[in-house]
């Protein structure tokens, strides 16, 4: 079991979740609010998207990264700020030119994805560690070996400590194989991301198959989507790891019921505490985790 337990907040996410919450936020003010809120409720650490503050669409601006890092930096509340750089490798496979990206693909070069990283210089970024069918139908979320490598080497180099985000097994050999080659500093972080279709399912045996591959001594979170968010709150606990929560994962509090972030927030600090452990303040996170001053 983990006494002292790190809670990250995903706060909005890139799916398409903006029409079934209205209170989902959207703008960089109202992201940033959130992330205000969630490290108030008692987050350490804030895990950031941005989105196209018109459709509510996902969107890789900077322009809207740095007003929401910019409003956390200047808030008054201490947060670790975790920026995404997941977007940018979205291939929709037209099956009648399957050598074309179809349209609403989104596909740039490797560290063209790290633009808002290198730019806002954040604490943390997350490192999605291998491509994925996402969902059903024609989405493939492309990130190759190589390219993986030259986001990894330039993380690196700027300081940021990378999440070793893995969605199945062979995730998880492959941020291994990356550790091997130098391209990851310090002590590993990984985030276990179960119950998305097609990746690891949300449940026990497939989350301590997961475990079971980590090198010694790396850190570990980990979060399950929709119902089953709290439930995997506490199995992370029980098993050693960290905690990761938000409406990126979950829009509900209970069935019916929308949550807000700072809700979700709360209901994993009362879990954590429940179990006998204790949430990390972001500065004791930082000192876990071995992050650069921010």
């Amino acid at each position: 079991m983990n006494d002292e337990v790190i809670i990250t907040c995903a706060v909005t996410g890139a799916g398409d979740t903006a029409g079934t919450h209205p209170q989902l936020p959207v703008t960089p003010r109202q992201i940033a609010e959130a992330a205000v809120e969630a490290a108030q409720a008692g987050a350490a650490v804030a895990h950031i998207h941005v989105r196209d503050p018109e459709s509510g669409a996902p969107s890789r601006k900077l322009e809207y990264y740095r007003e929401v890092v910019e409003r956390i930096r200047s808030s008054a509340a201490d947060v670790v700020i975790n920026l995404t750089t997941g977007m940018g490798g979205d291939l929709i496979v037209d099956d009648a030119r399957p050598t074309i990206a179809g349209p609403g693909s989104d596909m740039v070069p490797a560290l063209e994805r790290l633009e808002h990283v290198e730019a806002l210089l954040p604490e943390m970024c997350t490192l999605d560690c291998g491509s994925m069918n996402f969902y059903d139908g024609d989405y493939v979320a492309v990130v190759t070996p190589n390219q993986l490598r030259a986001m990894a080497a330039r993380i690196k180099e700027l300081g940021v400590k990378p999440e070793l985000e893995v969605f199945d097994t062979g995730h998880v050999r492959l941020a291994n194989k990356l550790i091997d080659e130098g391209l990851i500093d310090g002590v590993p972080l990984f985030q276990l991301c179960l119950g998305i279709p097609w990746g690891a399912p949300a449940d026990v045996r497939s989350m301590l198959a997961m475990i079971d591959l980590l090198p010694p001594g790396a850190l570990w979170a980990a979060f399950a989507i929709s119902r089953m968010e709290m439930p995997f709150v506490a199995q992370s606990v029980l098993l050693g790891g960290n905690a990761r929560v938000g409406l990126e994962d979950n829009l509900y509090l209970r069935r019916g019921v929308l949550a807000s972030n700072a809700q979700l927030v709360e209901r994993a600090v009362a879990i954590v505490e429940d179990l006998g452990a204790r949430p990390l303040t972001a500065a004791e996170a930082r000192h876990k985790l071995g992050l650069r001053a921010p």
